[in-house]
């Protein structure tokens, strides 16, 4: 059963829930007839992060979902849409149809095999030269790009310099905020942050995905404020719903009764998984409760993968701290399997150094599950603190593990925490509304652009 049903729509742990949601259903052409008159044609450019990509993968994450949802919306609507990607892989068809007037172009840039992001930047300039010839051969030119990363900023305005398509960009993450959080760790070139810098001066806008997005652009960068618009990330109700309990558990082979903590997203050091197991650990020991942690996300069975040695790392701690018979990685999942595993945990967790948004929360909001993040970037805009779940500070497992412990002895807390989590998912954070935020952001533009070049009538 699909969230955009008018009937009982899941449950929390021990209860069914039946939250009055604003249920819309999912239709075509749901924008305003003038930006569909004006705006047709949109170049969405992700230079590392593909849309056919497996989230949860190497270099595969929040920014794949991005692309992909939000390029399905804006087909939805009526406008045609060609999303730039960089080939990974031999045998990738170049020009691959998806959809509702959506193609992925595999450019050729680089070898054709996974090159880390952190190393692409010396491709950018064929990825550009490609990506023009490619759409001076198109029956128009596209009447906006939207760059997703950095390096994808640099395709943009090269397509700007050429042929006089004016852009957008969204970071998805700051070069200078990393740097923060990370340290050495950081891979990338010192390039990075004067190539933001510049970008920032020369995109017609600059899509931030929460409010904390913009002020590190602006206090960081000196971005200017007055071309800076914020549009978050969302999750899709075709995709994610609650699920009740006792089923999700069942598919999944879970225990039923015991109290289960989930982590989701990929297995990078700066997603703070290891806080989390330290977390559950002191639950166990400090709290005295049968928890349980599943950790979903990660490269499992690839023993080279860069992945691997982070998940290595994990299973160590766990095992370090007696419980690693506690801690089951699950590894990377399909996208229709993920509802399952955010229903079948009582609580979700996530505790990120550094997040610029994180989809997560709000995927795990929309399966009316209670929140425990970490208070930085856009996990500070998305959950409500004492609401939806609690913010904490980062790398802070006795925070966690006293979080945890409040909602296992408050069921009623944590249902009632998961069913205003998931309204406010509904009333904010949908693909839909995601997209009817950044075509207006597109219109604005346009409508900049062409009055520019209008002639002025005489004095």
């Amino acid at each position: 059963m699909k969230l955009t049903e008018p009937t009982v729509i899941g449950a929390a742990p021990g209860a069914q829930l039946q939250p009055q949601l604003p249920l819309q259903p999912a239709q075509h052409g749901h924008l305003p007839a003038p930006l569909r008159r004006q705006l047709k044609r949109i170049a969405l450019v992700s230079d590392h992060a593909s849309p056919l990509a497996a989230p949860g993968s190497i270099d595969c994450g929040g920014q794949n979902v991005y692309v992909a949802h939000l390029a399905r919306e804006l087909a939805l609507s009526g406008f045609q849409v060609d999303i730039f990607t960089r080939r990974d892989a031999i045998g990738q068809k170049q020009l691959v149809h998806l959809p509702d007037n959506t193609r992925v172009v595999h450019v050729p840039a680089g070898p054709a095999h996974h090159v880390p992001k952190e190393q692409m930047l010396p491709y950018m300039q064929a990825f550009s030269r490609f990506v023009t010839r490619f759409t001076r051969r198109q029956p128009a030119l596209y009447d906006i790009v939207h760059a997703n990363f950095f390096m994808s900023g640099m395709v943009a305005q090269h397509l700007k310099q050429v042929l006089g398509i004016p852009f957008v960009i969204t970071f998805h993450a700051l070069g200078q905020v990393r740097r923060l959080a990370q340290g050495a760790a950081d891979g990338f070139p010192p390039a990075r942050v004067r190539i933001e810098s510049m970008l920032m001066r020369s995109a017609d806008r600059i899509i931030a995905e929460c409010a904390q997005d913009r002020l590190d652009m602006e206090d960081l960068y000196g971005a200017p404020p007055a071309r800076i618009a914020v549009a978050p990330c969302g999750f899709d109700p075709e995709e994610l719903w609650p699920v009740p309990v006792d089923e999700a558990r069942a598919r999944l082979g879970l225990p039923a009764d015991k109290f289960l903590v989930l982590q989701l997203g990929r297995m990078v050091p700066r997603k703070g998984v290891d806080t989390v197991i330290q977390g559950v650990a002191m639950l166990r020991s400090h709290h005295g409760v049968d928890a349980g942690l599943l950790v979903v996300g990660g490269d499992i069975g690839h023993p080279h993968g860069r992945d691997s040695l982070e998940m290595a790392r994990l299973r160590a701690l766990a095992a370090q701290l007696g419980i690693g018979e506690q801690v089951h990685f699950a590894g990377q999942q399909p996208r229709s399997e993920l509802r399952y595993y955010y229903s079948a945990a009582n609580a979700f967790v996530t505790t990120p150094w550094y997040e610029p948004f994180g989809i997560t929360p709000v995927e795990a909001m929309a399966c009316a599950r209670p929140v425990i993040g970490s208070e930085v970037g856009g996990i500070k805009s998305t959950v409500v603190d004492g609401l939806t779940g609690y913010l904490i500070p980062s790398r802070d497992p006795q925070a966690v593990a006293d979080r945890l412990a409040t909602l296992q002895a408050n069921p009623e807390l944590a249902q009632a925490m998961g069913e205003h989590g998931l309204r406010r998912a509904y009333q904010h954070y949908t693909w839909r509304i995601v997209a009817q935020q950044a075509a207006a952001i597109y219109h604005a533009v346009l409508h900049e652009h062409h009055a520019a070049f209008q002639p002025q009538e005489p004095a």
